[in-house]
């Protein structure tokens, strides 16, 4: 692997560092300001709205999709298309710092990955519908899979029922922490199901269709709260699906492709939050190392006391250890594909959110009362780092499938 970035690489992560110095940092605040209104909570704020403006004017967009689909839409250049993954790696590193700072360039969860999905998987009529406006930022989109009454760690547990009836598919089922759902632009939701439930092969029994959200029988139950945040304008609902009919044509490659759809669109989506857990991490030792030396205990620098200094050499040797095994499985991706690449995107996702974990801890730790509050971003990236501990898959999945890959092969990973 070579650890030098490419030149495009270098070039954008300047771009990406200064329009987030210059714009988006001075802001950060504003936004939450601005998210605070209940009637208008779920409503993308203004300033959000003004940055993905001037992102996409500056060129900052869709930086994540390769191939045709990541060009620019107002951008005729053939060359000009999206980021590899090892190249996207250190930009997204750059986004993460501020937690809501990626739809700005709209490279954010979960309408990455279910453009990543229409891009992979759609017919060019899905596409034009879908894919296109999401592309442009017009619209927003939401992933339905989770269910609160299975063990969805285990996707072939998954009751939602999609059946077919004619020329329509008729949906009935329960599904929470549908990512993206509340918020006012979301228009389509991707909702995985079962359309063979006595499939011997319990990995063809599910599929993937698109639902729009006005569909009638789409029914908005609650929004889902994580340690006591609503994660709005975005939100994670909890929605039942009522005999909600729609069109044949809206299945994804096909009935019984479920599973496969959900682990081509999973893998990337795991490094992808890997890529901004690292930026929120080194956010958090920078934050640590400016409240080490601006604080006084005992008659002595924070930055003096032998226990901050090991917890702030600590977290930059667990932030380079986490940033170079990312880095390693997103090369892998590019060079050998998303299911070669499936044991490093595993190890990563293993890693990187405890580890990102551990360091905002400790960041909160030193700010004492203040690292709780609402005065940093300590909160809540703890909150997301913890949350990633589950979301994607849970840690417990991942090492059971690590381990079994490496013992098959007497401790040696693929490749």
């Amino acid at each position: 692997m070579d650890f030098q970035h490419s030149a495009r690489s270098l070039e954008l992560q300047e771009r990406v560092r200064q329009f987030m110095r210059t714009h988006v940092e001075p802001v950060e605040e504003l936004y939450y300001e601005q998210v605070k209104p209940e009637a208008t909570r779920y409503r993308t704020p203004q300033v959000l709205q003004d940055l993905k403006r001037l992102a996409r004017e500056q060129g900052l967009w869709n930086l994540f999709l390769s191939g045709e689909h990541g060009q620019d839409p107002n951008n005729q250049d053939p060359n000009n298309i999206g980021l590899t993954n090892l190249e996207y790696a250190p930009v997204k590193e750059i986004m993460g710092r501020i937690l809501w700072a990626p739809e700005v360039f709209n490279c954010s969860a979960p309408d990455v990955g279910n453009m990543e999905v229409l891009a992979n998987y759609g017919t060019k009529a899905q596409q034009e519908r879908w894919l296109k406006p999401l592309l442009e930022g017009r619209i927003r989109s939401g992933f339905s899979m989770t269910e609160p009454q299975v063990a969805s760690s285990d996707a072939t547990n998954i009751q939602c029922e999609i059946r077919r009836d004619g020329g329509d598919y008729v949906i009935n089922g329960r599904k929470w922490f549908t990512s993206g759902a509340m918020n006012e632009d979301c228009e389509i939701l991707i909702v995985m199901g079962k359309t063979a439930p006595d499939d011997p092969d319990r990995h063809r029994q599910q599929s993937m269709i698109l639902v729009p959200k006005a569909t009638p029988g789409v029914r908005i139950v609650r929004d889902m709260l994580t340690y006591g945040y609503d994660d709005a304008p975005v939100g994670h609902p909890e929605i039942v699906y009522e005999n909600v009919r729609v069109p044949a044509e809206n299945i994804l490659l096909g009935e019984g492709r479920g599973f496969e759809i959900a682990q081509g669109r999973l893998g990337p989506g795991r490094i992808h939050h890997c890529m901004r857990l690292i930026g929120c991490a080194q956010r958090a030792l920078e934050l640590m190392c400016q409240r080490s030396v601006s604080r006084t205990a005992f008659g002595k620098p924070l930055a003096e006391q032998g226990s901050v200094r090991e917890d702030i050499a600590n977290s930059f040797c667990e932030i380079a250890q986490a940033r170079l095994l990312t880095l390693q499985a997103a090369d892998k991706m590019d060079r050998e594909g998303n299911k070669a690449a499936r044991d490093l995107i595993a190890a990563a996702k293993i890693v990187v959110p405890s580890m990102a974990a551990r360091v905002i801890d400790r960041a909160i730790q030193i700010h004492g009362a203040a690292g709780v509050s609402q005065d940093t971003f300590l909160a809540r990236a703890y909150v997301y780092a913890r949350f990633i501990r589950i979301g994607d898959g849970p840690d417990q999945v991942h090492l059971a499938a690590v381990g079994k890959e490496l013992i098959k092969r007497g401790g040696v990973m693929a490749g």
